[in-house]
């Protein structure tokens, strides 16, 4: 479930709703934003299932004035490192002009019908920044079919610093208006960073 605000006390809120380590997530949330106001944020719990176990995550997106920041926490079950179970949260802050990509992908069913307004059932929220990026490659060819020359390789490079997939029938309806919100509230805080001032 994904939670939308823009207060310290209604992240903390959103946070303990989630049930997950509210108080692991908060202490880690809280220490990366600092002093400075928070713009919007998103917390969105998912679980998923590994062989015979169930998992948790959590995903916390904050933005403030000047910041993005991105926290992950993931439990972990016993083994050879750690007789109990165990979990690990981690935060990263990017400053807002370093941000090269926000991606919002959209799917609506029946879009010959689609009425502006209309929430998609599923959004996929990428954000760039740099720190990963994917690159995709494959042979060149050439439009000769007789031709046996190396072309050497073409391909795509695609920043994937983070992707967040949230749905209408996985995470409810507030869910996907909330991270449409965020994505929103985010690119406007980078066009406004990378605006002339005169």
């Amino acid at each position: 479930m994904a939670k939308s605000g823009t207060t310290t006390q209604g992240l903390r809120a959103a946070i303990e709703r989630s049930g997950y380590y509210p108080a692991l997530v908060a202490e880690a949330v809280e220490a990366a934003v600092g002093g400075e106001a928070i713009t919007s944020y998103v917390v969105h719990q998912e679980t998923t299932f590994d062989a015979n176990e169930v998992r948790r995550h959590v995903t916390v997106l904050v933005l403030t004035p000047h910041r993005f920041i991105v926290s992950h926490t993931d439990e972990q079950a016993a083994d050879t490192s750690s007789p109990t179970p165990y979990a690990t949260t981690s935060t990263e802050s990017v400053k807002l002009d370093r941000i090269s990509s926000v991606v919002v992908s959209r799917v609506v069913a029946n879009p010959e019908s689609y009425t502006p307004g209309t929430l998609p059932r599923e959004v996929v929220l990428t954000i760039g920044w740099g720190a990963v990026s994917r690159i995709d490659l494959e042979p060149a060819a050439c439009g000769d079919p007789n031709c046996d020359a190396d072309h050497g390789y073409t391909g795509n490079a695609t920043a994937d610093d983070l992707s967040l997939r949230v749905s209408d029938a996985g995470d409810g309806p507030d869910t996907v208006r909330q991270t449409l919100a965020f994505a929103q509230a985010l690119s406007e805080a980078i066009a406004a960073t990378a605006a002339p001032t005169r």
